[in-house]
């Protein structure tokens, strides 16, 4: 399925060791040749300090036993480099570990600099080597010590740019060291800085926020809440503007993250009209399934993107395991549809378009209608399901409408009197003049 492979799209976006897991998925699925994706994994991290794997990566491609000169001495100095970066940092951690100190810290960076500089000689230059570590352990591979650097850092520092770096960095890191706790905390540490920053330019902030929509997703479809907050998150304005301006493939996401929330089905609206205003730029069998179930109406259409969506989902990295949700919540959303615009169903038919055998059909249509409460009822004899449909009262239905009316009229009678008022004001303002 590498015509539906969003990789290529999103790694622009994405940090070089955060693209690594990626490749390694493609690899693991064979959706690429074997030998493309070790070179592409040894361009990947031929600038990181990975030297062991690099050199590893170096053999398989050029089938040798034999490790490169460069290689060894390479590791020597990444080894020497850590070692004085990790006796640097080891001054500044004794100090700020020490009990008696971290009584003494208070929420003012700047006054905590002042005191620690006062009484223990450590100046902001001194804090830096505790990013300058985590970096380069980052670099190593070292992401949980990555990030405990980091945490300390962000303690001391009133940078704002290099703490802003290291809110990156620290999601980053907690995300390769699969502590979805933490960067669910970060991603969210991040989206506020993101948001509440003076806006330099708006490219600028389009370009943080569309960084931002792809970093979150690896942490979006692995923590728990993952696909409550992801439908929060980017169907906000400003998120869902960034979508379809920068990086509308991210809709595959989005729609498998409120397919398979059955508690969000009222999204489906939102959902439905953003998928129509986008086929023309991004579709793939995910979003076609939606755009053929509720826009088309096509249940044979419908049916035949469900099939592809299930090998769209198999080769996905984030969403393979989402498939057998998104499967089950998919032919509900197809048999709910289905039964609420025909009177008479034929179960064999139905079955058919949910790609389920006559018995599981049968098996689903019966929970379905068990769990749903549908008014219905099966004629096993007929190999029917009969809906019945529920009359709404004449006089009940003059009382809905009416108060449609009157609630249209009354904002109708407000938009005029704001128009009054304002020309009106405007009126009085050229008389004075």
């Amino acid at each position: 399925m590498a015509d539906y492979d969003l990789t290529p799209r999103m790694i622009p976006y994405l940090d070089r060791h955060l693209v690594f897991p990626l490749l390694e998925f493609l690899q693991l699925n064979e959706i690429y040749p074997a030998k493309d994706l070790y070179k592409a994994k040894y361009d990947l991290l031929a600038k990181t300090n990975m030297v062991d794997f690099i050199a590893d990566l170096h053999k398989r491609i050029n089938e040798t036993e034999e490790t490169p000169e460069e290689f060894t001495r390479k590791r020597e100095e990444v080894l020497q480099t850590l070692q004085e970066f990790q006796s640097e940092a080891q001054k500044v951690l004794d100090i700020i570990e020490n009990p008696e100190v971290l009584a003494n810290l208070r929420q003012d960076k700047l006054q905590n600099l002042h005191y620690l500089e006062k009484n223990f000689g450590l100046t902001e230059e001194m804090a830096n080597t505790l990013y300058q570590l985590a970096q380069f352990q980052y670099n190593c591979g070292n992401y949980g010590g990555a990030s405990d650097m980091l945490y300390h850092f962000r303690i001391l520092s009133t940078d704002n740019e290099l703490n802003l770096s290291a809110l990156w960095g620290k999601l980053a890191s907690d995300i390769l060291d699969v502590n979805w706790e933490a960067a669910l905390e970060e991603l969210q540490r991040l989206r506020e800085t993101i948001d509440s920053r003076p806006v330099v330019s708006p490219l600028h902030q389009l370009q943080q926020r569309t960084w931002f929509i792809h970093w979150s997703i690896f942490v979006f479809f692995n923590h728990p809440k993952g696909r409550d907050d992801i439908i929060d998150l980017f169907l906000q304005t400003q998120y869902i503007n960034t979508i379809q301006t920068s990086c509308p493939w991210i809709l595959r996401y989005l729609t498998t993250a409120v397919v398979t929330n059955k508690r969000r089905k009222n999204i489906l609206k939102d959902l439905i009209k953003i998928i129509q205003q986008e086929s023309y730029e991004y579709r793939d069998p995910i979003t076609e399934f939606i755009e053929s179930l509720y826009i088309k109406f096509d249940f044979e259409g419908a049916q035949k993107k469900l099939k592809e969506c299930e090998e769209v989902l198999r080769s996905d990295f984030f969403l393979v395991a989402t498939k057998n949700d998104f499967i089950e919540n998919a032919r509900y959303l197809i048999s709910e549809t289905y039964c609420r615009i025909h009177l008479k169903i034929d179960i064999s038919g139905l079955s058919k378009t949910l790609n389920l055998s006559p018995e599981a059909g049968e098996k689903w249509i019966v929970n379905l209608i068990r769990d749903t409460r549908v008014d219905a009822k099966i004629d096993f004899k007929e190999n029917t399901v009969v809906m019945n449909k529920i009359h709404t009262p004449i006089c009940q239905q003059v009382i809905e409408r009416t108060r449609g009316l009157s609630f249209r009229s009354q904002v109708l009678a407000s938009t005029i009197e704001k128009h009054e008022a304002q020309n009106a004001a405007a009126l009085a303002e050229a008389v004075i003049e």
